[in-house]
């Protein structure tokens, strides 16, 4: 079926206009430049989230925040035909904010733990005290408020699943799964704090 170059109004379709004019439209609300736009560019922006190799959920958040950020900045856009290189450049900025967030915020706990139990090189000694340190994590998740809980379970698992899995699973919509993961990271690092088992204790 050809495609049409104009809509029954007579307006031209959005898939003939130029970038300049997708934005010239989705500055004064027009969802069809939005979605146009998304066609255009979406693919580039996904793909350019998961080049930095988050969980999916927050490849999700990245690419969502900067759709947001497009909506908040389109009239300062100066280069229209530059739009995918500022697309890139944006999402590869949240991919890094994400990032920074995880490190600060994310305890020393089940990754280093895991990741040392199964180094060959360390001493027996540091195998019984890791042991222990994963024992006192695994009860500190079940004092975790439910959601928060049965995330960091299905999250850490030996074998974890898909993420639409655990959505599923969990009850956790898929674009809640980081936001949810980080505030029951962020909670289990105070509990450790409280303990005296935190990074800088």
């Amino acid at each position: 079926m050809p495609m049409t170059t104009a809509t029954a109004g007579g307006a031209p379709a959005a898939a003939t206009l130029s970038v300049s004019d997708l934005l010239l439209r989705a500055r004064g609300g027009d969802p069809a430049a939005w979605e146009e736009i998304v066609r255009r560019y979406g693919r580039l922006v996904l793909a350019k989230a998961r080049s930095f190799r988050l969980q999916e959920a927050d490849v999700l958040d990245a690419v969502q925040m900067t759709w947001l950020r497009l909506a908040e900045n389109c009239h300062r856009i100066q280069f229209p035909e530059h739009l995918g290189g500022w697309l890139a450049t944006t999402v590869g900025r949240e991919c890094l904010r994400i990032l920074r967030h995880q490190a600060k915020h994310t305890p020393a706990s089940a990754e280093a733990v895991v990741d040392d139990v199964a180094d060959p090189a360390v001493g027996p000694e540091r195998h019984v005290i890791d042991a222990d340190t994963a024992q006192v994590l695994r009860n500190l998740v079940t004092e975790l408020p439910p959601r928060g809980q049965s995330l960091l379970q299905e999250l850490f698992a030996d074998s974890p699943r898909p993420y639409a899995e655990i959505a599923h699973v969990t009850g956790t919509p898929i674009g809640s799964i980081g936001p949810t993961r980080a505030r029951a990271l962020e909670q289990l690092r105070w509990m450790l704090d409280e303990r005296g088992l935190g990074p800088g204790s």
